[in-house]
């Protein structure tokens, strides 16, 4: 964006309280709070509210969350009795604190826009990863695009058909725990073809490389995993870099640490994306063309 980023002092006491002080005027002014709620997401999370009370308090004109990654986004529904429903609480909580917008990347549902009572801008990190796809020499008729699960069918379509159309897989995949995911079987043909397989996010891998395992034995010529947000916890890397996956195609929405690199990840960069939604926020433009 060609702007110096805003000095903020930031630190904790010794019983781990957060405090946050900003070292520049922001009264009257756009302020643009850019903070992933990625792990550890509380502490990140509490940060970012802080931060938001902090320019409010400081007689900013507007505040806008930009999140790239929403943490919590998960617990979006009541699947089971007596569970709550942590991603409208951590909505109504960055609300509470003061934000007049946010701007978040690649929801884990949609559905979590209107857990918002102010507005928001859902921008979405596929331009990225297809523009990163579409500088390989993967021949068009050998692309098969395949969802991990049912539940990301839509966003795999839509995938699917910017990159040249390709026909589309499905992984059925029955989960009979959190972080445990058990493939069944495939729909759709994949054999001798290249799979690229889409998800939001990589937690522990589990769903991705199962998935990728299930190809392999459905005659897959080679195997990419492309996901926006690369949360990364224990065992992702034992399970992505064990020679499944051609490549690992991920965003830099969360900061991927130096001992989680592996000779088969690739990390683009969303800042070009965030940026120019950030213009078009601040001049009162359309955010939605960006990805028509």
């Amino acid at each position: 964006m060609g702007l110096d980023l805003g000095k903020i002092n930031i630190k904790r006491f010794a019983d781990g309280e957060i405090y946050v002080q900003l070292q520049e005027s922001v009264r009257g002014c756009d302020v643009f709070l850019v903070q992933p709620t990625c792990p550890p997401a509380n502490e990140n999370l509490m940060e970012l509210l802080i931060m938001i009370d902090a320019c409010r308090r400081a007689s900013a004109k507007n505040i806008t969350a930009v999140i790239p990654y929403f943490g919590y986004a998960r617990a979006d529904r009541k699947s089971q009795g007596r569970e709550s429903i942590a991603a409208k609480l951590v909505a109504n909580l960055i609300t509470g604190a003061g934000a007049n917008r946010v701007i978040a990347c690649d929801l884990h549902s949609g559905q979590s826009m209107g857990y918002f009572d102010i507005p928001i801008d859902h921008v979405y990190g596929q331009p990225v990863i297809l523009d990163y796809l579409a500088s390989k020499t993967i021949c068009s008729n050998d692309l098969v695009v395949v969802s991990p699960d049912v539940g990301g069918v839509a966003r795999a379509r839509a995938f699917a058909k910017k990159l040249s159309d390709a026909p589309l897989a499905i992984v059925d995949k029955r989960r009979h725990e959190h972080n445990v995911a058990e493939v069944m079987n495939l729909i759709g043909d994949v054999r001798g073809k290249v799979a690229v397989m889409l998800d939001d996010m990589i937690d522990t891998a589990g769903t991705i490389a199962k998935g990728a395992e299930l190809l392999h034995k459905e005659g897959a010529r080679e195997v990419y995993a492309c996901s926006t947000h690369a949360v990364f916890s224990p065992p992702a890397i034992e399970r992505l870099s064990s020679g499944l996956f051609q490549e690992v195609i991920i965003t830099n929405t969360i900061p991927v640490s130096e001992q989680n690199y592996f000779p088969q990840l690739t990390v683009l960069s969303v800042a070009n994306l965030l940026g120019e939604t950030i213009w078009r926020v601040h001049d009162d433009s359309s955010v939605s063309s960006i990805f028509q």
